[in-house]
């Protein structure tokens, strides 16, 4: 049974490690699940209900577009109220938002309703055999709007308590239902509406077990719901940048898929979107740290210590890159092999291009959560939401021109300029607005993983020439060990590491029972 938490905030290396860890089992159980289920569904639904299906799936992932920030303000507010004590304002700041977030999901239903025959018959290029069933699909979605929204406050409040442990207990069986159940439903022989019949009622049930847990931890949150004027202004004066930016994210992300759509066909966003999906899951690493992240940089720009901060930003960009890099550098020289082995033939013919691209964007793009951590953190929040309001002119221009003249190809493409420039841009605003010292950043890992990450892939070229293949790689992947352990790795580093492996073995005992 969950415990009243205690107030308080412990930030060190083992506590960022444990919380990243649990974040990140909760990110890669799902995506194991949609890396076996998403070929049967492809190949059971169609191409084309696929292509439909992945809008589907933009807009349960991306529900932020109307959700004002608030998710993440009710994490903010009642984590302050936690540290300083304050109990008793957690049921005015929790039922605040919880009844916002009930009224902008009310109104992101309408909105949705109101906009899909506009979108299946005008906008998305749907063959004129499926405009109904993705119709009545993007309505019963609609639904779960409301359900989300309320169920990212209750979420924020055990992150606030740093129940992490309760969060994924939840968010694990979610999403990975997220994946199952249109397996499931094509198994059963149900149509699109159908699917999203099984994934709604699975958010109806996440939001209860949310409630019960956040009712466990903080049983003066069971106190009559109120609504509370004081507290609009505050909840409101955060929230606005982070709606803005959640606005801004949505629209930009969905831009790829959404043109492909428009200029080309359904089945072409089918053969664009499961590699996107695949690669882009790959983000579970920095993602999982992110989580962390955010009030780790927040909590010691209070204290003003910067040398601190600085070490966190830089170890933790030398650790991304040192767990993501390898993996999408292997996905730019093996990319068809993947696709054949995955999806099949007809993905390897048309994605693999798709996938060396992306994989490329996404590598430089997977450090970006540690300059947007940081900004946001010191509450320069507003920094990194113009950087995207420039980013969606710039995007939007080249998505929909390379899309006309090359493609899908040319969608992987101005995808990956867009990741690249992005991260660049607000790297370049964590030194110059943020105050951290690119000296002392590129001197405390910067250099060492981007030169490890430069040999791994000058061998994969030269394997690739020497066509040695898959064991070539692998004998790659085996030199990469010693190399990060000696070279990338300091000696505090190689001691937490090595005293972690020595203390997650269990030691064996002899017959008296003292250990060996």
């Amino acid at each position: 049974m969950p415990k009243q938490v205690s107030v308080g905030v412990k930030l060190h290396g083992a506590v960022l490690a444990k919380n990243t860890i649990i974040n990140f089992i909760g990110m890669a159980l799902p995506l194991a699940a949609g890396f076996v289920a998403m070929p049967f569904v492809i190949r059971w639904l169609g191409t084309t209900r696929f292509g439909i299906l992945s809008i589907v799936w933009i807009i349960f992932g991306y529900f932020g577009i109307f959700d004002l920030g608030l998710g993440r303000t009710t994490t903010k507010y009642v984590a302050e109220a936690l540290g300083k004590g304050e109990l008793e304002k957690l049921p005015g700041y929790f039922w605040t938002t919880v009844f916002l977030q009930a009224a902008t999901g009310a109104v992101a239903l309408l909105g949705l309703v109101v906009a899909t025959p506009i979108l299946t018959k005008h906008f998305l290029k749907i063959p004129a055999d499926f405009v109904q069933e993705a119709q009545l699909t993007l309505k019963l979605v609609a639904i779960s709007l409301p359900i989300n929204f309320i169920s990212s406050s209750f979420r924020g409040v055990l992150e606030a308590g740093q129940r992490f442990d309760l969060v994924n207990t939840v968010k694990i069986p979610l999403n990975i239902l997220f994946y199952i159940l249109p397996l499931l439903g094509v198994f059963l022989g149900f149509n699109l509406p159908g699917i999203v019949i099984l994934l709604v009622i699975s958010r109806i049930l996440g939001l209860l077990v949310w409630l019960f847990f956040s009712f466990r931890v903080f049983p003066n949150l069971r106190s009559r719901p109120i609504f509370s004027r004081d507290y609009l202004r505050p909840l409101f004066s955060f929230s606005g940048w982070l709606a803005l930016s959640g606005i801004l994210y949505t629209i930009t992300n969905s831009l790829d898929r959404l043109f492909v759509g428009n200029l080309i066909n359904m089945k072409a966003v089918g053969y664009y979107a499961a590699p996107y999906e695949a690669i882009s899951r790959i983000g579970i690493i920095p993602g999982s740290l992110s989580l962390v992240l955010f009030p780790a940089f927040s909590y010691l720009n209070g204290g003003k210590d910067m040398a601190k901060t600085e070490k966190i930003f830089a170890r933790s960009v030398k650790y991304i890159l040192i767990l993501t890099g390898p993996l999408l550098l292997l996905l730019v020289f093996f990319a068809k092999d993947f696709l054949r082995f995955w999806l099949g033939q007809d993905f390897a013919l048309y994605s693999t291009r798709i996938v060396q691209l992306l994989a490329l964007g996404f590598l430089v793009n997977s450090i970006i959560t540690v300059a947007y951590s940081y900004l946001q953190g010191i509450g320069r929040v507003d920094i990194t939401t113009k950087l995207q309001m420039a980013e969606l002119v710039f995007y939007g221009f080249i998505a929909w021109l390379f899309i006309k003249f090359w493609g899908i190809n040319g969608a992987a493409l101005a995808t990956s300029a867009r990741l690249a420039l992005f991260t660049f841009f607000c790297f370049w605003a964590s030194f110059k607005a943020g105050g951290i010292s690119f000296k002392r950043f590129w001197k405390m890992g910067g250099f060492r993983a981007s030169a490890v990450l430069l040999l791994f892939g000058l061998g994969l070229f030269i394997n690739r020439q020497a066509h040695t293949g898959i064991v070539g790689a692998a004998i790659l992947c085996l030199g990469l060990i010693p190399l990060v352990f000696f070279y990338l790795l300091d000696n505090q580093e190689r001691l937490f590491l090595l005293t972690n492996i020595r203390s997650a073995i269990p030691l064996r005992k002899h017959s008296s029972g003292s250990p060996q």
